[in-house]
């Protein structure tokens, strides 16, 4: 009996680990969700951690990215590729949902750098649904406390500080090591649900350049940026991985504080027009009519109804949709 009573929860763990895909299903949804986390790093405001932890990907993908260690290094020198790629790094896992990610970057830094020109407040209005969507989904997931409470606080501040931050326009330049350094600190808030990547590049004035880039082919440019991506982003990845492991809720409380501190961002960018000239940023206030405000409001809707039900589909147990009985 107790042999049949371990088997069936094991075989389910199995089948919910994505770390090692198997099917055709495991490799699409892995290919989509790194597809949506890649849409949503393209734009400034927006986390592509939000999309994994809403995707049920997140913790996989820390511990993915953990796996690149020393003992990673002496698998390599020892040409042992069998073990490294099969047992060590969850290597089908990481190109199905990279292969998503860039997917993403490359099909749609054209089009949103002209949709964000053209219907700022259309692409933000959605977004705006995807984060408050998302805001009661990972809510739903924290046991909250009073210590809870006041990491949320803590979150919530400190990313309505930082998304008020000015740009640094070209005071930087654009030079190879200025690119590397921006990678770095950017990833780092790219897997930070709430915290966007894009717009840490946008106060460090290289957003524009590197959207240019990636539509540019700009081989040179994006390597820089890549280069310092891949250092920040296995550094990171342990700090955040000991930070979930030894205190999961307090992080998850921080981490949606981050998403709604980020709503300033986002409500600031839907009624204002950013264009950048000569390194400096030129806002202009966007006159909204009822038409516009109408079809804003239903992008709302439909970005938090898209989030809400891929959450439901992930965890059985979205709020908003328990609130229908679903």
């Amino acid at each position: 009996m107790a042999n049949t009573d371990v088997n069936p929860s094991t075989d389910e763990h199995i089948m919910r680990d994505l770390s090692h895909p198997r099917t055709f299903f495991e490799y699409a949804r892995l290919f989509f969700s790194g597809f949506a986390m890649g849409a949503a790093d393209v734009v400034p405001g927006v986390s592509g951690g939000t999309m994994a932890f809403i995707l049920g990907v997140y913790e996989t993908l820390i511990d993915a990215i953990k796996s690149f260690n020393l003992r990673a290094a002496q698998l390599a020198l020892k040409l042992q590729f069998d073990e490294l790629f099969n047992k060590h790094i969850p290597i089908r896992f990481l190109l199905a949902l990279g292969l998503g990610i860039l997917t993403a970057v490359f099909f749609l830094a054209s089009l949103l750098e002209g949709a964000l020109e053209s219907s700022p407040t259309y692409v933000f209005a959605f977004f705006a649904g995807l984060i408050l969507a998302s805001i009661i989904a990972v809510g739903a997931k924290v046991e909250w406390s009073a210590g809870a409470f006041i990491a949320l606080i803590i979150g919530a501040v400190a990313a309505f500080i930082i998304v008020g931050l000015p740009s640094l326009g070209d005071q930087l330049g654009h030079t190879f090591p200025v690119l590397f350094v921006s990678g770095m600190i950017a990833i780092c808030a790219m897997i930070l649900p709430g915290i966007s990547g894009s717009f840490i590049l946008l106060i460090l004035g290289q957003y524009q350049f590197i959207l240019g880039a990636v539509k540019d082919r700009d081989i040179v440019s994006i390597l820089a940026v890549g280069l310092g991506a891949v250092i920040g982003i296995v550094a990171f990845s342990r700090v955040l991985s000991w930070l979930l492991k030894n205190y999961e809720n307090v992080t998850i409380a921080v981490l949606v504080g981050f998403m709604a501190g980020s709503l300033r961002l986002i409500v600031h960018r839907m009624f204002n027009a950013v264009t950048e000239v000569d390194g400096q940023e030129i806002t202009s206030a966007i006159q909204v009519d009822g038409t516009m405000l109408v079809i804003s409001i239903v992008l709302i809707v439909l970005g938090f109804i898209l989030v809400t039900v891929i959450d439901h589909f992930q965890s059985r147990s979205n709020p908003v949709m328990r609130l229908f009985g679903r």
